[in-house]
């Protein structure tokens, strides 16, 4: 076992209402916040407004597969490029800006075509666009058993909401046959039946013509391929062109590729290696000066000026042709958006394809299931209309988005809902929590004035023990330098100075239960060091400052130190819990000797069942483990018996409090104090539990915690 890890030790946290009561303005201020901030945004955002029209079909073979099949065919088609365009013709749409991305585009969506995520609208036609914005915004389905389509439109135009729906089930109906709905008294069912069949093999033999006219116009993969050729070739022309320009900066010549012959620069790069190896050859038997070995050296610096008169004319021939290439790339990648836009339209073509292919089955499947005579009940002379007009769409007068009721309380739910789970998850695995008096700070506490007996300094058995009493019972007088002032009472003025549960008189400036816990709250202390020269009876001052302590909302522990565990028998009603010398002796870990005070809050290490002098052989753990505590819990308040000033020495540290417990003031006691304050301990606070009384566990007597 390691004791140095504080994250050993078993945190307790706040239990999840006492989180939610601490918290819940922040909560509810989140809540409110976040339903203004959602309410802020659906005010600003744009209303949309919603029509819908609805279709009557008559599927002829109701409740069959084909009539399902029937009605999905109906719905493609619905959505088909002819009837929207149609729609889009009749109603001017392509002038409006709500159906033109390519007319105002947002800042994310130009974001997105610098990046190059998203294609640029302006590249595709006005007419593709304008079916891209209808097909998006438009929704068909069939309801009540596929014989009803309904056509949905959204728009922030409530007048267009309720107009395009309108048009389509126009265009739909005048495409149908059948679509005057009147008796006909001229031709039996069966004939009807034939000619509906056959106006609609006709339609769609006219649309498989047009939809091969459509795909003849140019192949897309062709172009692709040319396109990528004469990127290819751009790339080489202006790496060839870069390296000329650094053949003609004086770079070397042999940078250029293996495979660029260019004009007579592969003939001058030989002679230009040939001259140089003659040149080192020479180099080696002849002078710098000689006549031989300058003629060779004119001789390549003639090559080298022909090789950057060669590499111009080069260069200045590369260019050219880089241009030509830039010019060829442009219109091909030019005539492949042509292409792809045609093959985006030739999808919805194909859509429109096969619902006219089912139409056509579906007509040859009624004509051939089609009884040769109609019962009288139903009459011989009548057409059945493919489809009617059900209910058209009217102006719709509120928006369907934003409905502010419905997202303030989302918003305000939401919100309330994440902060309630991450405040609880905060406050659970915190480890600490804060108290419920930090909001409160104690009253300063009165001065304490000493007996009648000591009312003069000279007849004080000690001088710097009843000074600094007289300074631990009231800060304040230090800060307003009056220290050396003592003041002078008569016992019926000491009455009203003692707090109203503190029953007996101060004898030697000892304070109450109450007053203790208050103080320690008060001054932050993070360690109180008890120590009680009266023995196992004034231990019963420590337990009652830290369950008083606790009671106030701080997250307390007591550690017994006492041979007799004296401190920790009233808490837990035993002694054979395993404590502080088990921990020592490495037996146990944080989680098996932290125990809960039968009756507080307060959290309790008795002493242990180890063996003492095994545990004290590990002393030099003690100040490791009371700093571990001390990070885990606000207060550690420590028993320590009838200790003397070096035994504590080692559970001393920054924001500690020594204390000292009585219960019979005498000079024993004072003598006591004194022997600490000798040992550098000023700040003593004397403490009795006499008068005390608890509200957990009434007392027995003066000794029972």
């Amino acid at each position: 076992m390691s004791v140095m890890q504080s994250g050993d030790i078993a945190v307790h946290p706040e239990g999840p209402t006492s989180i939610l009561a601490s918290r819940w303005r922040r909560i509810a201020f989140v809540g409110v916040a976040a339903t203004g901030l959602a309410l802020t945004l659906a005010w600003l955002s744009t209303p949309l407004y919603r029509g819908e029209a609805s279709l009557l079909v008559n599927a002829r073979a109701s409740g069959s597969a084909a009539d399902r099949d029937y009605a999905s065919g109906q719905i493609e088609l619905i959505r088909s490029a002819d009837i929207l365009e149609k729609v889009a013709t009749r109603l001017d749409l392509a002038d409006l800006p709500e159906f033109d991305a390519a007319a105002q585009p947002s800042v994310a969506s130009q974001a997105l075509i610098i990046v190059g995520l998203k294609r640029d609208p302006s590249e595709t036609p006005a007419a593709d666009r304008v079916l891209d914005v209808l097909r998006e915004k438009l929704n068909v389905y069939g309801a009540e058993r596929a014989r009803v389509i309904v056509i949905e439109f959204s728009s922030s135009d409530p007048r267009l909401a309720a107009a395009i729906p309108n048009a389509i089930a126009d265009a739909y109906v005048a495409e149908r046959p059948g679509a005057a709905q009147q008796p006909d008294t001229a031709a039996p069912v069966s004939a009807a039946s034939d000619d509906g069949l056959k106006q609609a093999e006709a339609r769609l033999a006219d649309f498989r013509a047009g939809l091969v006219t459509a795909t003849d116009d140019g192949s897309a993969a062709v172009v692709a391929d040319e396109l990528a050729q004469a990127r290819a070739e751009r790339r080489a022309s202006e790496t060839m062109a870069q390296s000329l320009r650094d053949v003609i900066n004086g770079g070397s010549i042999d940078a250029l590729p293996e495979d660029a012959a260019l004009g007579g620069l592969q003939s001058l790069r030989e002679q230009q290696v040939q001259l140089k190896a003659d040149i080192a050859e020479l180099s080696i038997t002849l002078l710098d000066n000689h006549p031989r070995l300058r003629g060779v050296r004119a001789q390549l610096a003639d090559i080298e000026a022909q090789i950057a008169a060669e590499a111009r004319a080069a260069l200045t021939s590369l260019t050219t042709a880089t241009e030509a290439s830039q010019t060829r790339e442009a219109e091909l990648s030019a005539e492949l958006n042509r292409l792809q836009a045609a093959s985006a339209r030739t999808a919805g073509q194909e859509a429109e394809l096969r619902a006219l292919e089912r139409e056509v089955e579906l007509q040859r499947e009624s004509l051939a299931s089609s009884p040769a005579s109609v019962p009288p009940a139903v009459g011989n002379n009548y057409v059945a209309a493919d489809a009617r007009i059900f209910a058209r769409a009217i102006e719709p007068s509120e928006p369907y988005f934003p409905k502010f009721g419905p997202i303030a309380a989302v918003a305000f739910a939401g919100s309330i809902a994440l902060m309630t789970a991450l405040t609880l998850l905060g406050g659970l695995f915190s480890g600490r929590r804060k108290p419920a008096t930090s909001s409160a700070r104690p009253e300063p506490i009165p001065l304490i004035a000493m007996p009648a007996a000591h009312e003069t300094l000279d007849e004080q058995p000690s001088d710097g023990v009843f000074a600094l009493y007289g300074e631990g019972t009231e800060p304040e007088a230090a800060n307003e330098d009056v220290e050396s002032e003592q003041v002078v009472a008569s016992e019926d003025e000491l009455e009203p100075a003692l707090p109203e549960s503190d029953e007996a008189i101060s004898m030697l400036g000892e304070i109450g239960i109450e007053t203790t816990a208050e103080r320690l709250i008060a001054s932050g202390a993070t360690r109180a060091i008890f120590v009680s020269p009266e023995g196992d009876e004034a231990a019963a001052a420590a337990v009652l400052v830290a369950r008083e302590i606790a009671d106030s909302g701080l997250r307390v522990l007591l550690l017994d130190l006492t041979a007799s565990g004296a401190a920790s028998r009233p808490m837990l009603d035993s002694v054979s819990y395993p404590g502080i010398t088990n921990l020592m002796a490495a037996e146990a870990q944080f989680t098996d000797v932290i125990h809960s005070d039968h009756y507080s809050d307060c959290h309790v290490m008795p002493v242990g069942t180890a063996d003492p002098a095994r545990a004290m052989r590990a002393a030099d753990r003690l100040p490791i483990i009371m700093e571990s505590l001390t990070t885990a819990y606000d207060l550690v308040v420590v028993e320590c018996g009838p200790a003397g000033p070096e035994a504590i020495r080692r559970l001393v540290a920054p924001g500690a409090a020594i204390l000292l417990s009585l219960i019979d003031p005498n000079e024993d006691i004072a003598e006591a104090a004194d022997a600490l304050v000798a040992s550098g301990y000023d700040e003593l606070t004397l403490v009795t539990p006499v008068g005390f009384r608890s509200q957990n566990a009434p007392m027995a007597g003066r000794s029972a915690a």
